[in-house]
């Protein structure tokens, strides 16, 4: 490894200013990201949650990888945090965290099915299904959308800026402006806080 290299501080113990540039650039470009986070669409989003709560509706959270850990989380801080402080319940789930159900589908069927196979048992009419990737193309995550819109669940894909399947067939699509996964994830990650802390700062919403 260069002496100078951006992974190795100098001899004086101070990070490169190279990689400060790249630290100070990165952060630009996540403002840039969070900027983007289509606002009107978020409102929609918290309104169409506020009514799945008044009717008791369920809601399917899905993804990916990086996806799949901001779906999980999304469903703690909907199912405890925002039911906590509103008195009601959200029914809500993550249909990335099982995993008997995941191996059980992508195993006897294919990796494709892993999510519409959890729907097809609970998904009802009027029901939320929420699809989270950066690409808009993950197939099972299509699949799900596609098997959602089909059957009368409501249907919702958090995307970055190539948009992909998934926008195409979701009734609300919130697009990131970008294509880079860490700042993606971090923007829709940042969407589903505030979806979130909707209920949780403003509880009088589920009235």
């Amino acid at each position: 490894m260069r002496e100078n290299s951006p992974d190795k501080p100098d001899k004086t113990g101070i990070m490169p200013l190279c990689m400060k540039q790249w630290i100070s650039e990165y952060i630009a470009a996540q403002r840039a990201a969070n900027d983007s986070i289509p606002v009107e669409a978020v409102a929609q989003l918290i309104e169409l949650l506020r009514q799945a709560l008044k009717e008791d509706r369920q809601i399917f959270v899905f993804g990916n990888g990086g996806s799949a850990a901001n779906a999980s989380h999304f469903m703690t801080d909907l199912g405890k945090g925002a039911s906590d402080k509103t008195g009601k319940r959200f029914r809500i789930h993550c249909l990335s965290s099982d995993v008997s159900w995941i191996t059980a589908l992508g195993n006897d069927y294919s990796y494709e099915d892993v999510f519409v196979g959890q729907l097809q048992n609970y998904g009802r009419a009027g029901d939320i299904a929420l699809g989270i990737s950066v690409s808009g193309n993950s197939p099972n995550c299509v699949k799900a959308l596609e098997w959602g819109k089909k059957n009368g669940l409501r249907t919702v894909a958090l995307v970055g800026a190539k948009r992909g399947k998934m926008a195409e067939i979701a009734e609300h699509a919130l697009v990131i402006a970008d294509t880079h996964y860490g700042r993606v994830e971090d923007a829709q990650m940042g969407i589903c806080h505030l979806l979130c802390y909707a209920f949780m700062e403003h509880p009088e919403l589920a009235k």
